[in-house]
């Protein structure tokens, strides 16, 4: 059960203002290129508008500076593609243009505005109560009846769409919230009758240090990938985890976490596996791999666990009872390096485990390799939110919607 209101609450036709999570990769060519998340969201808005709500969605892209941070204008095109409701766009948040489109809304309409991170009050993070007190938040509760938050991906931030609105008005989860909050805090709030596994990889140690310093009762075997595996073979006397070229991929992250690695490894030594093995391009960009007893001196950047690593994570998954995968064992956008991503992932869905897949992008590998989706039980859409989840951190956004009011 979820600790906020859900969309059922909502009175009838109302003016409802659902935060969304539309942002996504832009490519070369200056395109958006759509993932789950508009998909997941696409169905959060059918719902309302099936509903006979005035529908008005406020998402962002990219952020302040960067090369990502676009009109929403590709965005509503996109989301429109998805819906059952037509998506109209208006390129404004609080302008006079932007309360007009919202007022001319008829029932079961729906209306996108412009990236809400082109707007001053967004950001930077600030306590709820001042958000609440801004110019953006005042100006749109006054033009609508409801606020529904669906973006559990930046449910961590405290954002002015975030976390002001819900002490402005009535306030409840969304669809996408819900079913992200139930999944991503099962590892905390679930009891399972078996061996509980996590899969651990990605390019932040510190990432999962904090998971595996919060989680070490209840998970029985970590599998371990990415940097904070090398990381950890070279706490265990291994050549590795250090940098080949010029690039600072190892050398600050081993400096602020050597101490705590050894400490968790001396710990946790029994819990925690190690790749044996790793993967490389050879002089012909080719895959090869090497067993890491064979390693003198790290000279190429590794970037896969090897065959018989995968094999060893696969194994270990098979009994489990659950499976928690924060971050990817490779660097699975490339077909040569996606083996120990895709076989454990195989696994998992083989394995009769209740299973979550996130972590950034990670959960992509499953279309991209043409996974079933059906074998996992959740695929997460968030990144960071999840990682806060793992750990067992609050969610601010989270937080306020469990003291929001639910009446007009």
């Amino acid at each position: 059960m979820v600790p906020f209101q859900t969309v059922e609450a909502i009175a009838p036709d109302s003016r409802v203002l659902i935060r969304i999570d539309l942002n996504a990769p832009v490519d070369d060519s200056g395109s958006v290129v759509a993932t789950r998340r508009f998909d997941r969201h696409a169905a959060s808005v059918d719902t309302l508008a099936a509903a006979g709500h005035r529908v008005v969605c406020l998402a962002h892209q990219g952020r302040p500076g960067g090369d990502a941070f676009i009109s929403l204008a590709q965005h509503a095109a996109l989301l429109d593609a998805r819906t059952d409701a037509p998506v109209r766009f208006v390129d404004a948040v609080t302008e006079p243009r932007a309360l007009a489109a919202i007022e001319a809304l008829a029932p079961g309409e729906v209306l996108l505005l412009e990236n809400v991170r082109m707007h001053p009050d967004e950001l930077p993070e600030a306590p709820p109560a001042e958000k609440a007190e801004t110019a953006l938040v005042g100006t749109l509760a006054a033009a609508v009846d409801w606020y529904v938050d669906d973006a559990y991906s930046v449910a961590h931030r405290s954002h002015a769409s975030i976390v002001g609105f819900p002490l402005r008005l009535p306030a409840c989860g969304g669809p996408v919230m819900a079913t992200e909050h139930t999944a991503n805090t099962a590892i905390g709030d679930r009891s399972f009758d078996g061996p509980v596994v996590m899969v651990l990889g990605g390019t932040k140690a510190t990432d999962v240090i904090g998971v595996m310093r919060a989680l070490a009762a209840r998970v029985d075997r970590f599998c371990l990938g990415g940097v904070a595996a090398e990381l950890f073979l070279r706490a265990a006397g291994a050549p590795v985890g250090v940098d080949t070229g010029s690039g600072d991929r190892f050398r600050t992250q081993w400096a602020n976490t050597a101490d705590e690695i050894a400490a968790i490894a001396d710990r946790l030594e029994a819990e925690v596996l190690l790749p044996t093995d790793l993967a490389y391009a050879d002089a012909a960009g080719e895959r090869a791999e090497v067993a890491v007893a064979a390693i003198e001196t790290k000279t190429t950047p590794y970037l896969d666990i090897g065959t018989e690593t995968a094999e060893r994570y696969a194994a270990a998954v098979a009994p489990a009872a659950a499976v928690f995968v924060k971050g990817a064992l490779g660097v699975f956008e490339d077909p040569r390096f996606a083996r120990g991503t895709v076989t454990v992932l195989e696994a998992i869905a083989d394995a009769d485990a209740y299973s979550v897949v996130g972590g950034g992008d990670t959960s992509r590998a499953v279309p991209l390799y043409d996974l079933d989706p059906d074998g996992f039980d959740h695929l997460s859409i968030a990144g960071g939110a999840y990682l806060s989840a793992l750990s067992g951190a609050s969610l601010v956004g989270v937080d306020v919607l469990r003291s929001a009011t639910t009446a007009p």
